[in-house]
């Protein structure tokens, strides 16, 4: 097995460090690609004000999240006391993967440096370099002299270069400076750009009872799994044609959308935390079943921290249950919930076609399906659920 290290120290992690994972995994042919976030860099300090290691652990995980399962990030340099010396890490790695094929990344900078590092040849020995270049400028002419040299001193060295094509040409310190004047955005994964205003990191300062839409998004985005994303925004999608089609607030119905699962990653003990943090009622049933559990958190968060209003709140409360007469952004949460476009389950398309006839009659139809398939597998169904149908059928 073939895999590729790619360290560093990802403060922020940006659309360069994504592009280069991927685009190096595909021309090695790697099996595999550990990316690690590092503890305490030897070559420089981490500037004043930079997130801890946890968050940076975080931004990388959302940064990467998506380019599939042979992508995994390492927290190992973190948990590490002292500097972080890449031999070290290649030998923890050799432990671990004693028969496969090491192959360390990184960029023209360090590249050029590599002899200057501590115990070069420890590294050459272990793992192969694989180093890559951000414009034309960085490349070959450079590049050359280095390996030539690298190959007379060290003639173990196994060494790849290679340009990366429409590679985002920026330094973290850069976009540093970009962020804390309200720009550099468009340089990150949603996610990151998300999960850096809400955190309010390097001197962002963003309102968050107050986004605009286009910096609401990345900040719910930011709240999810990474498998869960398709699906909000999938909802988001199916609330703007139904909000459209019956005659909702558009605006509102979008924000409820993008907020309607923003606690849906937490285990049921951080949910009852949130819950009692933000004095959220709950029922026996919520209190046991997670899965109703999210949406009284989730509406909590979003009044509490995103600044809702009673009517996006109540949508986001009651988008799993439903409830008895019900607001029309009400049923629309619910509906686009529950047949946004990744959604494929038996009788859905029927669902679809009945939500934009007549909503009412799609809503009955979709409480009548949940309550029939608790039915089914002997669970428990919410009175509220019960009570929805029985207010749609009089």
């Amino acid at each position: 097995m073939k895999i590729g290290i790619y360290g560093g120290a990802f403060n922020p992690p940006h659309l360069g460090h994504i592009t280069a994972a991927r685009a190096v995994f595909e021309l090695l042919k790697l099996d595999k690609l550990l990316v690690i976030p590092t503890g305490h860099p030897p070559h420089k300090t981490l500037p004043p004000g930079s997130p801890g290691p946890e968050r940076r652990l975080e931004m990388t995980r959302l940064a990467m999240a998506g380019l599939g399962d042979w992508m995994e990030i390492s927290d190992m340099e973190l948990r590490r006391e002292g500097n972080s010396y890449t031999a070290d890490t290649l030998a923890r790695v050799k432990e671990r993967y004693p028969e496969d094929e090491l192959w360390l990344l990184m960029g023209a900078d360090m590249f050029l440096t590599l002899q200057a590092w501590r115990e070069p040849e420890r590294i050459l020995s272990l793992a192969g370099v694989a180093a890559f270049g951000r414009t034309e400028a960085d490349t070959e002419e450079l590049f050359s002299v280095q390996r030539d040299f690298l190959y007379r001193t060290y003639p173990q060295a196994r060494i790849f270069t290679l340009t990366i094509p429409g590679v985002v040409d920026i330094s973290s310190t850069e976009l540093r400076e970009r962020l804390a004047r309200g720009e550099g955005g468009g340089l990150l994964a949603p996610a990151v750009y998300g999960y850096i205003l809400r955190e309010r990191l390097y001197g962002t300062a963003a309102d968050l009872k107050s986004l605009p839409l286009e910096q609401l998004r990345p900040v719910a985005l930011s709240c999810l799994h990474p498998r869960r994303v398709p699906h909000v925004l999938g909802t988001e999608q199916e609330a703007i044609h139904l909000a459209e089609r019956w005659g909702a607030d558009v605006d509102k119905a979008r924000r409820a959308a993008l907020l309607h699962d923003c606690t849906k990653k937490l285990n049921l003990e951080e949910q009852l935390a949130v819950a009692e943090r933000f004095q959220v009622p709950l029922d026996e049933m919520e209190r046991r079943e997670i899965k109703l559990l999210h949406a009284k958190t989730g509406a909590g968060i979003a009044e509490a921290v995103f600044g809702t209003d009673w009517e996006i709140t109540e949508a986001i409360r009651w988008h799993t249950t439903g409830k008895g007469h019900m607001t029309l952004l009400e049923k629309v949460i619910y509906l686009a919930d529950y047949i946004e476009p990744t959604r494929d389950f038996p009788g859905v398309a029927e669902l679809r076609k009945r939500c934009y006839e007549n909503l009412d009659a799609g809503l009955l139809l979709g409480l009548e399906m949940t309550i029939r398939e608790m039915e089914e597998r002997g669970a428990p169904i919410h009175p509220k659920t019960l009570e929805a149908r029985d207010a749609l059928k009089g």
